[in-house]
């Protein structure tokens, strides 16, 4: 169960930080966006740092932390510029919340054991969340390349982002949750706030301020959601996690006006029902 909580607690907070990052990048860049993320973020941070101390750090932890960090911000700055150019929510977070099925691959491969009845519900929910974030748009040849655009950069992101929820996953079951946050926002200060403040290309937030505040937050909170819930099990908690882009599509059907289709109706109805037979069983 705490599996399930913690992923859906990073399905939501995922979901929160896809909307206003979106709302964000293509006020201030992509680059600017991910700048004030990661360093707001590590001012949440820092205070627990402080507390949990490096005693649990050693060679071996240090390096799956830097892998962490590393994809962390690569996957969300890819994300970023796809919707800084115009990408749409639609098309860019369904194929990046393919990340659950990657990181349950590459556990499943460094052996990890699923029993079939857990591998079948969670392929049902795989399948529910594709249907839920079925395009709500008719085609449209006039943006037509823009989208293609858009879903090949969303590609990389969705490795990057299945890549660090299996490290994440690992390394946050031998340190403090704190330290598993500190990376992508350290490292992200570091390789980007400071080069671009330096050359004068960091934007000031402005009124994407609002928007960058409650990414910073939701990056923090979801990842500290999901580490949590993965130490009980990685597979149940990745899964689930890549709801947000199911709930990224509820959210902007009440924010933005866009319609949900039937196609996605049933899929939000399958995630549902597979998530509930999970927790029925226990997992």
């Amino acid at each position: 169960m705490i599996a399930i909580l913690g992923g859906l607690g990073a399905s939501i907070c995922f979901a929160v930080s896809a909307l206003c990052s979106a709302a964000a990048s293509r006020r201030i860049g992509a680059s600017s966006t991910l700048s004030w993320v990661m360093t707001i973020g590590l001012v949440f941070v820092v205070p627990g740092i402080l507390i949990a101390g490096t005693g649990q750090l050693t060679a071996g932890r240090t390096a799956l932390l830097v892998i962490c960090g590393l994809t962390n911000i690569f996957g969300l700055l890819v994300e970023y510029v796809a919707f800084r150019r115009g990408g749409k929510i639609g098309v860019i977070t369904p194929i990046a919340s393919t990340e659950g099925a990657i990181a349950t691959v590459i556990a499943v491969i460094a052996g990890l054991e699923l029993s079939l009845r857990t591998a079948v519900l969670l392929l049902v929910v795989t399948v529910g969340v594709i249907l839920a974030t079925a395009h709500p748009d008719p085609p449209d040849g006039s943006n037509h390349a823009t989208e293609v655009r858009s879903a090949l950069l969303a590609l990389p992101a969705a490795v990057m982002f299945g890549i660090n929820l299996y490290v994440t996953a690992r390394v946050g079951r031998e340190v403090p949750v704190v330290w598993v946050l500190l990376p992508g926002r350290l490292l992200g200060t570091v390789l980007l706030t400071v080069p671009l403040a330096a050359s004068r290309r960091l934007r000031p937030p402005g009124s994407a301020w609002p928007f960058v505040l409650a990414t910073a937050l939701a990056e923090v909170l979801g990842i500290a959601s999901y580490t949590l819930g993965a130490r009980h099990q990685l597979a149940v908690a990745a899964v689930i996690a890549s709801q947000f882009a199911a709930v990224a599509a509820i959210g902007a059907y009440f924010l933005f006006d866009e319609r949900l289709t039937r196609l996605q109706l049933v899929g939000l109805v399958v995630v549902a029902i597979g998530v509930g037979l999970l927790a029925a069983e226990g997992t």
